[in-house]
């Protein structure tokens, strides 16, 4: 049966699976579920789900995994009620939260393609250096981050790597991750001097169509705040959010 976009339970497991990948949780379906590439970036290591554990249990063991890297604690639909309160009765800090935005892929938008780009699939390497800029990633940290993205797991989904190139250098990029039928989408990012020309927006277009070809029913991705408002005009509608959360000392 076709998904809705607010059935939350196969998004949310779509999440957990793009970020398990990098290593932690043996199965992204646990009551506990960490990520940890071990690489110094907060995105890459972090807490994704909490369920039918004692808060204070799952934390100390969490801070003993993760002890040396940067992370961050997600809170979202698919943990337990009270998870966010209880982390920060225990101390924690709230850095705010993003949407949980989906849509259909019944229709797959067609905003105009700038002029002078392509959008092909990738390599680890150049989808890595397309998005390091704009996510932060430091140059010393870059050879370590294309190791560790084609030491992916490959046994969570189906994953389609996209960049966007104009004269011939790769200035966007977009990975699509399928599971059943929901295709994520991840690591939308422009480089800084080709943004507000539609770039993002025809690079999530074309990751929408990789994941219907690819048997996917419904979209789902996390927003950040520049990303929003391009989401929003392409179709994207908000159905839930996460919480993030980091030690105090952080």
């Amino acid at each position: 049966m076709t998904l809705s976009v607010h059935d939350l339970a196969p998004q949310t497991a779509n999440l957990r699976a793009h970020w398990v990948a990098w290593g932690g949780a043996p199965d992204p379906d646990d009551a506990l579920v960490y990520y940890r590439s071990g690489l110094q970036h907060p995105m890459l290591n972090g807490v994704l789900r909490l369920r039918d554990r004692p808060l204070d249990e799952a934390a100390t063991e969490v801070e003993r995994r993760l002890a040396g890297l940067p992370w961050r604690w997600w809170v979202g639909p698919d943990s337990d009620p009270g998870v966010a309160a209880g982390l920060a009765a225990r101390g924690y800090v709230r850095r705010g939260a993003v949407p949980i935005m989906a849509m259909g892929l019944d229709r797959i938008p067609e905003p105009p393609l700038p002029d002078g780009l392509t959008i092909a699939r990738s390599d680890a390497a150049e989808y890595v250096g397309a998005y390091a800029g704009p996510f932060g990633v430091p140059p010393e940290l870059l050879e370590a981050t294309v190791d560790a993205e084609r030491r992916l797991r490959t046994d969570l989904g189906t994953l389609i790597r996209l960049v966007g190139r104009v004269d011939g250098r790769a200035v966007a990029a977009a990975a699509v991750l399928l599971t059943g039928e929901v295709a994520g989408l991840y690591w939308i990012a422009t480089d800084a001097a080709h943004r507000q020309k539609g770039i993002a927006a025809a690079l999530t277009a074309a990751a929408m169509a990789a994941g219907r070809e690819h048997g996917g029913s419904i979209c789902t991705l996390q927003a950040s705040s520049l990303g929003e408002p391009v989401y929003r005009r392409l179709g994207f509608a908000t159905v839930a959010e996460i919480q993030a959360f980091t030690l105090p000392a952080d």
